[in-house]
Formats: C-alpha cells, sequence, structure tokens
C-alpha cells in the first residue's frame, strides 16, 4: 500500500503563513538590538556634532557624519553574528534593502548637498529615516515601529522647519531616542 505524503491546499497555505510568521519573528527579535545600536550613534554623533558646532561656530563638523556608517556598519555585523538563526527570506531581504537604500540616499544626497547644491538636508534626512523605519514597521507587520517611524519623520519636518542652524542636530538626537524606544519595545514584545 502506498502512502501518501502530499499536503492539501488548506494545509500548505498554513504551512507557508507559519514559515512566514516565525520568519518575521526571529527578524524582529534581530532587529531590536540593531534598532538600539543605531540609535545610540545617532544620539551620540548628533548630539557630539552639536557640541562642536555650537562651540566653535563652525559648520565643517557635519562631516563627521560621513564617519557614521564606518562607526555603524562593523559594530553591526558584530552584533549580527550573535543573532538568532535566521533563514534569508523575502522579509528579511526588504528590510536589507529598505535601510541600504536609505543609506544610500542620505549619503547622495549630503554630498550633493555638501558639495553641488545646499539644501535644507536635515529636513531631507528626518523624513527618509521616518519613512525607512515605517515602511520597515509595514513589511514586518509591527505597529509601534510604523508609528515611531511616522513620528519620527512628519514630528521630524515639522521641528527641522522651525529650529535653526546647529539647533535642528538636536532633532537627530531625538531620533537616535526614538529608534532605541522602537528596539526596546520590540524586544520587549519578542524575547
Amino acid at each position: 500500500m502506498k502512502e501518501k505524503n502530499e499536503m492539501t491546499v488548506n494545509e500548505s497555505l498554513a504551512l507557508i503563513t507559519e514559515t512566514m510568521n516565525n520568519s518575521r519573528k526571529a527578524i524582529l527579535r534581530n532587529s531590536a538590538k540593531h534598532f538600539v545600536l543605531w540609535g545610540c550613534i545617532l544620539m551620540v554623533l548628533s548630539f557630539t556634532i552639536w557640541q562642536l558646532w555650537s562651540r566653535s561656530g563652525n559648520p565643517a563638523w557635519n562631516f563627521l557624519w560621513f564617519a557614521m556608517p564606518l562607526i555603524g556598519y562593523p559594530l553591526a555585523i558584530m552584533l549580527g553574528k550573535k543573532d538568532e538563526a535566521a533563514p534569508q527570506s523575502e522579509i528579511s531581504r526588504l528590510i536589507g534593502y529598505i535601510w541600504t537604500v536609505f543609506g544610500v540616499f542620505s549619503m547622495s544626497i549630503s554630498a550633493i548637498a555638501v558639495f553641488v547644491v545646499p539644501m535644507h538636508i536635515t529636513l531631507l534626512i528626518v523624513i527618509m529615516l521616518g519613512l525607512a523605519e515605517s515602511v520597515s514597521g509595514v513589511v514586518l507587520k509591527n505597529w509601534p515601529i510604523i508609528i515611531c517611524g511616522f513620528i519620527l519623520g512628519v514630528g521630524g519636518a515639522a521641528v527641522a522647519v522651525l529650529w535653526k542652524s546647529e539647533a535642528q542636530l538636536l532633532l537627530f538626537t531625538l531620533g537616535g531616542a526614538l529608534l532605541v524606544v522602537t528596539g526596546l519595545i520590540v524586544k520587549s514584545q519578542y524575547k
């Protein structure tokens, strides 16, 4: 007698859904510490640049922003080695692409603003940062990430227009704090 090992359509869909949900949860567990890491780096770097610019009156300290990926990526790689094994999935690839695109856009627009056409870089970066966080939340189906990203992007845009000169850097300090809060919320949800 021959046994059938074939699944029904419903069983197959249930297995796919369970696999996607498990992958999403593993990614969220792993991403919590990365939100905290990048939030801390953003807070420290933005506050440092603000202090240096405020005390010296020289906006050239903004070139220190280019150190952020040099500091963050090696730390993220080291932190990632301790991540729970999560298979590469479409969700993890999408999250990686979202933040890669954010990084490339941020660095490119910053370089253009410094070397080619002056523009309101704080406004642009804070909107993109909030958008990247919110889109990540949508992909991960996580409301705290969506809401924190929205607060950062929309609230940050309003504040960026109101605050002048180096005081705008404190917006990124607050943005870093929001990323840390996001990471801590996610960590508490997916222990």
